[in-house]
C-alpha cells in the first residue's frame, strides 16, 4: 500500500456513508477531497455502533433506514477511487457487515473497488488472525486502533500487524467533538514512535482548526468525523458545500510549517 499522507498534519475526514442518502454522500466525500482532505474513511453503518457517540449513531441510524448496506458502501468507494486516483480510500467498518458478505469476499470485492485500507473498529488485534490473511492475500492494509490504555506489548502487536497507518485514539470512551483534547493523546503518539516508523494519526474528539493544528504538531495526521458528519446533519440541502467549507478551514492548517514534536 502506498503512503497515503502526502503533507503533514494530514487530513483524514470521516463519514458515515448513506447520511443523507448515498448519492449525496458522494457529492460530500468528492467535495471534501477537492477541499483538502488526503483520505477518506468510508463508514459503514452498523444497527449498533457502541464505539460511536450520539452523531455518528445518529447518522447510522439515517443511513440504515435508507436501507444501505456494505456492498453499497464498497460500490460508492469504486466510483470515488475513479474520480480521485491519489486519494486514500477506508473502509470503516464493524466487524458483523463484513462477517455477513464473507471475510474473504468482502476484502477480494474492496481491492477491485480501489480500496487501500480497512479499518473494523470492533475486531481486537489478537483475534485477527483470518482477517489479516484475507487483508494480505488483497494487498489491502489492516489499521488498528490504539488506546491510551493500552499497555506497551499491545501497541507493538498493534503496530506490527497495522499497514498504513496506526490509529491512535486521542482518548478512551466513544467517538464526538470536544471542547478540549486529552493530554493523553500526545503521551500515546510518543509511546507508538517507539514500537513502530508507520505514520501515526490521531483521532476521537478533534472538531476545530485549532484542536487540528495543535494535534498536528506531534501526529503525522488527524482524524476528523463527528464534527464533519454533524455538520451534514445541521446543513441539509447543502451538504457538500457545508463540508467543503469546514474542510478548506482545516486543510489551511495542513499547509502551515508546524514544529513537530514527540
Amino acid at each position: 500500500m502506498p503512503l497515503l499522507f502526502h503533507k503533514k498534519p494530514a487530513l483524514v475526514v470521516y463519514v458515515t456513508c448513506g447520511d443523507p442518502n448515498l448519492a449525496t454522500t458522494r457529492e460530500i466525500v468528492l467535495a471534501a477531497i477537492e477541499a483538502g482532505a488526503d483520505v477518506i474513511e468510508l463508514g459503514v453503518p452498523f444497527s449498533d455502533p457502541v464505539a460511536d457517540g450520539p452523531v455518528i449513531q445518529r447518522a447510522s441510524e439515517r443511513a440504515l433506514k435508507h436501507g444501505t448496506s456494505l456492498a453499497q458502501v464498497l460500490t460508492l468507494a469504486a466510483e470515488i477511487r475513479q474520480h480521485a486516483q491519489s486519494t486514500g480510500l477506508i473502509i470503516f467498518s464493524y466487524l458483523n457487515p463484513i462477517l455477513r458478505m464473507g471475510m474473504k469476499k468482502f476484502c477480494a470485492v474492496a481491492r477491485h473497488a480501489g480500496v487501500d485500507g480497512v479499518l473494523v473498529t470492533d475486531l481486537p488485534v489478537e483475534e485477527a488472525g483470518e482477517y489479516l490473511q484475507a487483508m494480505r492475500a488483497n494487498d489491502l492494509a489492516p489499521v488498528f486502533l490504539a488506546s491510551p490504555t493500552s499497555p506497551d506489548a499491545r501497541l507493538k502487536q498493534i503496530a506490527a500487524a497495522s499497514k498504513g497507518f496506526v490509529y491512535a485514539v486521542s482518548r478512551t470512551g466513544v467517538t464526538g467533538a470536544r471542547q478540549q483534547l486529552a493530554a493523553d493523546a500526545q503521551k500515546l503518539v510518543r509511546r507508538l514512535r517507539k514500537v513502530t516508523k508507520l505514520p501515526v494519526a490521531v483521532g476521537f474528539g478533534i472538531s476545530t482548526a485549532a484542536q487540528f493544528a495543535e494535534v498536528g504538531g506531534f501526529a503525522d495526521a488527524v482524524v476528523v468525523g463527528s464534527a464533519i458528519v454533524e455538520t451534514i446533519e445541521r446543513n441539509r440541502g447543502r451538504e457538500a458545500a457545508a463540508v467543503a467549507e469546514f474542510v478548506c478551514g482545516l486543510s489551511a492548517v495542513s499547509h502551515q510549517p508546524s514544529a513537530k514534536t514527540g
